[in-house]
């Protein structure tokens, strides 16, 4: 009985436990149904997370998730991501939020590392597509080689050695990979094509310096043009190559071979030549030699002697061969030679060495020039002789002027008074000389008054100053004026491309100080000074762009010629080149390229005066009927006429033979181009002083009693003469 009431009670205690854990339970319930616990609200976030998104990414998602360590904002304590408590177990505060922004975190995250899945996967079905491409594209046929445009010309013997043909250059279509022999028998075909002068025979091809074409220079490797225009730097057009026959390349070989020191002169006579034709002839002392002096005259002057003058030798007509042919032949054949190669001056002439065996004067050149002119069209001036250059300006400036005209000048007095003349050659003569004497002062030069160089100035440049001049120059030697002489030769010879720098000394610049520090320069003796005077003028050097160091004496040399290289060249290139252009009027300058010494007197300053011989066979005398009493006197006053040219050329006082040349025909020297109408001399008795017409190149002298008259009379009527006009 005991046993079982002891049952009975534990059940009964039992049950009421059993109760009070229902009744919990049931409460507990109920709260729960009221609000839910952080697991459902867990599971509802990871629900909305996983929403809309494809089964295989799911566990990557959940796999995220439990990376993620979570914390508590609150107190630090480490929160099971796996079960995301609502609250915390150490402070009791609510951390649910801290769920829902992990949740969402990981949806973008897996989003985003899904589409960079697509990416790839994308990228690599692309690669693959152009691999195929690559593996299965194949080439097209070859393109055939394209032609390039080089240059070809014909080179031939001078007594300087084998200088290019002028006007034989052509050019020439070629493919780069053509050989020496290739390309010789092009170019020989196309030079023959053009050129029906070429000789017969066999050609070979040469490089500019004169050198057979073989190797690439300074290599072994065979020629072709490709190789050529790397090795030398230059486009394909800018390539020239010559050709010569093998006969004058053989002849210039055999003269290289001749030793240079050796001076002997080897003469070969023509076969039509009779072997005593290097014998003078004696002639009896009745005749006389040629008149040297008067050859002389007459060449230089361009003019014919006077008829009146008595012929001092007579020779016949009939006979093939004289004394005088066979002392011309002579003196032309077997002048001596002489060779100074230490003189300074021999280089400067032989620069203007030519072959005048046609007999070409620069009269002829300019009379081929001035062809060009139109006689019926002019180009009008109104020149005051107080300021030349003025009146000259605006008539070059002016837009209707055109350089093929001719000019028609016309002077005006210093009261603004016209001159009454017409035009007919005079005072053009007049007006060009006095112009040329006007530039000489014009800023654009600088320098001594016989060897002027061009300088740089802003004003001149603005008004393109340095055209004008030019053109002037060209424009005075066409239309029979004079030239300027007084350009400097180095700066001559520049101009017209006989030299690629200017040879000029350090006395030609015209500022002190620059002088003074070249000259330190150029005369020091030692390392350490040289090296000190160049940083002492390093301003001024590193200004022309030679400032360097000095690593040996020899420097001071380069570094005084870049200098003036850069002073008289470099610093003046705008200028030299308008000055170019402008000399180019009327074809002018390419006429000073071909002839530069039959124009270098003109051009520049030479020791060369004008003599009473030369000025008394420019003017031709006209004399009245032979055997009249008239003619007697005019023969008388003709020896006053003569005598008083040897007086002005003696006397170092005005008037000077220039003074009565310009008095007669407006010039005050021999022009390029022959005078025309002729001068004369002609005889008056209306006037006891000279009247002169430029007009027409006339001067006519008084018929006086006395020499010391004559003398007066002409002295006074030339040196009150200011131009032209009567007195």
């Amino acid at each position: 009985m005991e046993v079982r009431l002891w049952v009975v009670a534990l059940s009964v205690e039992s049950g009421g436990e059993d109760t009070q854990k229902t009744t919990k339970r049931a409460a507990r319930s109920q709260t729960r149904s009221k609000k839910p616990n952080a697991q459902q609200e867990e599971a509802t976030t990871q629900r909305k997370c996983f929403q809309g998104t494809p089964k295989s990414d799911r566990h990557a998602r959940k796999v995220l998730l439990l990376q993620i360590k979570m914390f508590c904002p609150f107190c630090g304590l480490l929160l099971d991501s796996i079960q995301s408590p609502r609250y915390c177990c150490s402070c009791g505060r609510d951390v649910s939020f801290i769920h829902a922004s992990t949740a969402s975190t990981s949806a973008v995250t897996v989003a985003g590392t899904s589409q960079q899945k697509a990416c790839a996967n994308q990228f690599m079905r692309y690669r693959a597509q152009k691999e195929n491409e690559r593996k299965t594209f194949s080439k097209g046929p070859k393109k055939a080689p394209i032609a390039v445009k080089i240059s070809v010309g014909v080179m031939n013997q001078t007594k300087h050695g084998l200088k290019p043909v002028r006007g034989k250059t052509l050019p020439l279509n070629v493919e780069p990979q053509l050989t020496a022999e290739q390309l010789l028998a092009v170019a020989t075909k196309k030079l023959k094509d053009f050129n029906r002068d070429m000789e017969d025979g066999e050609y070979v091809l040469l490089y500019p310096d004169g050198s057979q074409v073989k190797n690439i220079p300074g290599t072994d490797t065979p020629f072709t043009i490709e190789k050529y225009k790397e090795a030398i730097g230059k486009p394909y057009q800018r390539l020239t190559l010559y050709i010569c026959t093998l006969e004058v390349m053989s002849h210039r070989n055999d003269s290289d071979s001749e030793d240079e020191a050796d001076d002997e002169v080897v003469v070969r006579v023509p076969p039509n030549m009779s072997p005593l034709s290097d014998t003078v002839l004696w002639e009896s002392l009745e005749s006389s030699t040629p008149d040297l002096r008067s050859t002389t005259s007459q060449s230089s002057s361009g003019q014919t002697k006077s008829e009146s003058r008595p012929k001092q030798m007579t020779t016949s007509v009939d006979q093939p061969s004289t004394s005088r042919e066979f002392y011309n032949t002579y003196t032309d054949i077997y002048a001596p030679v002489v060779i100074e190669s230490s003189s300074s001056d021999s280089g400067e002439e032989e620069k203007f060495q030519e072959d005048h065996s046609d007999g070409l004067t620069a009269a002829d050149v300019v009379l081929n020039l001035s062809q060009k002119l139109d006689t019926k069209s002019c180009s009008r001036f109104n020149i005051n002789r107080s300021n030349v250059w003025d009146g000259a300006i605006r008539g070059f400036k002016r837009s209707s002027y055109d350089p093929s005209y001719t000019l028609m000048v016309k002077f005006t007095d210093d009261v603004g008074l016209t001159e009454d003349a017409v035009d007919t050659g005079g005072p053009t003569r007049e007006f060009l000389t006095l112009l040329m004497d006007s530039i000489k002062t014009r800023q654009v030069f600088y320098g001594k008054d016989n060897a002027k160089y061009l300088s740089f100035d802003c004003k001149a440049v603005e008004e393109d100053e340095y055209f004008q001049i030019g053109r002037m120059i060209a424009v005075s030697c066409v239309n029979g004026g004079p030239g300027p002489r007084c350009l400097s030769p180095n700066l001559f010879l520049y101009l017209i491309g006989k030299s690629k720098i200017i040879e000029a000394p350090i006395e030609d610049i015209h500022d002190e100080e620059v002088k003074k520090a070249l000259l330190e320069i150029k005369s020091t003796t030692s390392l350490g000074e040289l090296r000190g005077l160049t940083e002492k003028h390093s301003s001024m050097l590193q200004t022309a762009g030679c400032c360097r160091f000095m690593r040996t004496l020899e420097d001071q040399k380069k570094v005084v010629e870049d200098y003036i290289q850069w002073y008289f060249i470099y610093r003046n290139h705008h200028s030299i080149q308008r000055f170019k252009e402008g000399l180019a009027t009327l074809d002018f300058i390419n006429a000073l390229e071909q002839h530069p010494s039959l124009f270098f007197s003109f051009m520049c300053y030479t020791e060369t005066k004008l003599t009473a011989d030369v000025l008394e066979n420019i003017f031709q005398v006209e004399f009245s009927p032979p055997g009249s009493t008239r003619c007697q006197e005019e023969t008388r006053v003709l020896g006053y006429w003569r005598d008083y040219l040897l007086y002005v050329e003696e006397k170092q006082t005005s008037p000077f033979l220039e003074d009565v040349l310009m008095f007669g025909t407006g010039l005050r020297e021999v022009p390029l181009a022959t005078i025309q109408p002729q001068p004369q001399i002609l005889f008056q008795k209306t006037s006891r002083f000279p009247v002169a017409n430029v007009c027409s190149n006339t001067i006519k002298i008084p018929i006086l009693q006395t020499y010391e008259d004559f003398q007066e009379a002409m002295d006074f009527g030339i040196q009150n003469a200011p131009g032209f006009g009567l007195l």
